[in-house]
């Protein structure tokens, strides 16, 4: 081995046992989520023990970078965490992907951002809500003046810090724009409590409203310095294209799901006899070809998910940058991957028949968790497959967040 492979292999051997180690401690959480999940309901957010069970197990903090204490793992590790935490409660498993990943956007930040953050309180949470068209910023001395209305800010109520996405119209040039992230205090914000849907009931998902918030220069960043590639700086996990690969930061919540849901349909129909004959339901074909089926699409799913993270994790330690048709069918591969896992899950609720209308049926709020991850934007086929239908054809695509 040589002198320079030296310390590659023994980075490469941190970000191993650092992954193992944190897969391990999500998994170890597994019981006392399933126990909890009906009170995160009620709650309508993730309760503060989970919080500090979370923190405990230093789960958030994955890919952070190391100079801040992080563990600074690779974004298949993300995906990993979501999963095994998803088979317990999605609730969880959506709001701890969502502020776990925006360690890694804070990690693209200007050295000024990260210090004032993470140099006061290296745990310090970030919520979001990237939907740009939502805010709109011009720019005054100094920085920024933020003013919006966005919705869909998980665990913002839990976070310290948020990121919002608003177009920043040209003082020369009325059509000339551009995409940018604003970091910004919570306190400075107005979380508006209205987090009351079907399903993911537990992510405190409610409305972000500012008007007129000044912004310094430096807790802001432009969208194009989120595409990644060769030029980006940095260690490999912060040269990934954040917008091309978004849907795999909250895929795996839709895969542990399913595999919860396959899970819990297995047992019952080795259990339950039917209500009209008494015979077992494990001996009826009809269920056996279901059980069959979703576990193809979970099992497919899983290889699109990870299969994915892993080619992007390798193109980023090897300087290659993703061209906009590979960009394109991330997006497509990402939501197509989320959709069989839903119909998965539609699959066997049907199948388990009205038992699992029941409140207390936890296949109830598998399905229910399902149908609100599918609702997301970045899972829609319609969209994503459009887009790269487009691309495929040479045709021009008006999503600025994509190109190279």
């Amino acid at each position: 081995m040589t002198t320079r492979q030296q310390p590659r292999r023994r980075d490469e051997d941190m970000r191993l046992a650092a992954t193992a180690a944190a897969l391990s401690r999500a998994e170890a959480l597994g019981p006392a989520l399933v126990a909890r999940a009906r009170d995160t309901e009620l709650a309508r957010h993730v309760p503060e023990v989970t919080m500090a069970e979370l923190r405990a197990h230093d789960l958030f903090r994955i890919l952070q970078p190391r100079r801040y204490g992080g563990a600074e793992c690779d974004i298949v590790t993300l995906l990993d965490i979501a999963e095994a935490l998803a088979r317990a409660d999605a609730s969880v498993a959506w709001t701890w992907a969502s502020l776990a990943s925006h360690m890694w956007m804070l990690g693209l930040f200007d050295a000024e951002a990260q210090a004032h953050v993470w140099g006061r309180d290296n745990q310090a949470l970030i919520a979001s809500s990237l939907a740009f068209p939502a805010g709109h910023a011009v720019r005054v001395a100094g920085g920024f003046e933020l003013s919006g209305d966005w919705r869909f800010a998980t665990g913002a109520g839990l976070c310290p810090w948020i990121l919002l996405g608003a177009i920043v119209i040209s003082d020369d040039d009325a059509d000339a724009f551009e995409y940018r992230v604003f970091l910004v205090r919570t306190a400075d914000v107005q979380l508006v409590d209205n987090w009351d849907a079907m399903g993911l009931r537990g992510t405190g998902s409610g409305d972000v409203s500012v008007q007129k918030l000044r912004v310094p220069s430096a807790m802001s960043l432009g969208a194009a310095a989120m595409t990644g590639g060769a030029e980006a700086a940095g260690p490999p996990l912060y040269r990934l294209p954040v917008f091309a690969l978004y849907p795999f930061v909250l895929a795996g919540v839709a895969l542990g799901n399913a595999e919860a849901c396959l899970s819990e349909f297995t047992q019952i129909a080795r259990q339950r006899a039917a209500n009209y004959n008494r015979a077992k339901l494990a001996d009826f074909q009809s269920i056996q070809m279901r059980i069959a089926g979703a576990a193809a699409k979970v099992d497919a799913a899983r290889r699109i998910m990870r299969g994915t993270l892993i080619e992007a994790m390798d193109d980023a330690r090897a300087d290659h940058t993703p061209d906009l048709i590979r960009r394109a069918c991330y997006r497509r591969d990402g939501a197509f991957a989320v959709n069989l896992c839903t119909e998965a899950v539609a699959t066997l609720f049907k199948a388990n028949g009205a038992s699992g209308l029941a409140g207390t049926n936890v296949m109830q709020r598998q399905f229910r968790d399902a149908q609100a991850i599918d609702a997301h934007i970045a899972f829609s086929f319609d969209a994503a497959g459009t887009m790269y239908g487009r691309v495929a054809l040479g045709l021009p695509i008006d999503n600025p967040l994509l190109q190279p």
